[in-house]
């Protein structure tokens, strides 16, 4: 559903939601340039001035964009079957390692558009001391969990060791949407096995 459609159905769309959801969608089909209020308005079918009175500066419209996109987030990347921590499932890497897969597979064949918006934001972060702490503290409604479930599964090093399965997931993200293999999304069996060599290198012995 696009913007306009969304903005005429039976039961819109809330505004605030409706405007960050566009700006997400221009942030990858335009790059950061191309993410104005004016913009927002005419591609969401909103009078102008409506992302003006919502989010008053550009820093204010980013930081809805990247609170928006933790919420669209964290419905791709925890996934219902992700095991929980109390869960004793959460103790077999090969359910992790499932989880993962599922949620990377998910993730690149159908919310690609997401990804390239995500790493658009990510890149302004770096200049923008605040909407580094807004990206940050988004980032950790996922770093924090794998954490936790790594624990769970007997790391000797959740903390360290969450930071390697995190960055391993960002790579292989970026890699195949913007880097040396975009041209086709690995297989969930491919990502499965991949994430499970990985876990048992770090949780072995």
């Amino acid at each position: 559903m696009n913007a306009r459609t969304a903005a005429a159905s039976p039961s819109p769309v809330p505004r605030h939601r409706l405007i960050a959801d566009t700006a997400l969608g221009l942030l990858a089909e335009r790059g950061m340039r191309g993410l104005t209020h004016r913009a927002v308005d005419e591609a969401a079918g909103l009078p102008q001035g409506s992302t003006s009175n919502l989010a008053r500066t550009r820093a204010a419209l980013l930081a809805a964009a990247v609170t928006r996109l933790a919420e669209r987030e964290a419905a791709v990347l925890a996934p219902r079957e992700m095991p929980g921590v109390a869960d004793p499932e959460a103790a077999a890497p090969a359910a992790l390692a499932e989880a993962l897969a599922l949620a990377l597979h998910r993730y690149l064949s159908h919310h690609r558009g997401l990804l390239i918006a995500r790493y658009e934001l990510a890149l302004e972060a770096t200049r923008r001391p605040e909407l580094r702490e807004v990206y940050d503290r988004a980032g950790r409604a996922f770093r924090e969990p794998v954490q936790a479930l790594l624990a769970a599964a007997g790391s000797p090093a959740p903390e360290r060791q969450a930071l390697a399965l995190v960055a391993w997931c960002d790579g292989v993200l970026f890699s195949c949407v913007a880097g040396q293999f975009h041209a086709a999304v690995p297989t969930r069996d491919a990502l499965r096995t991949s994430c499970a060599e990985l876990l048992d290198g770090m949780l072995r012995g």
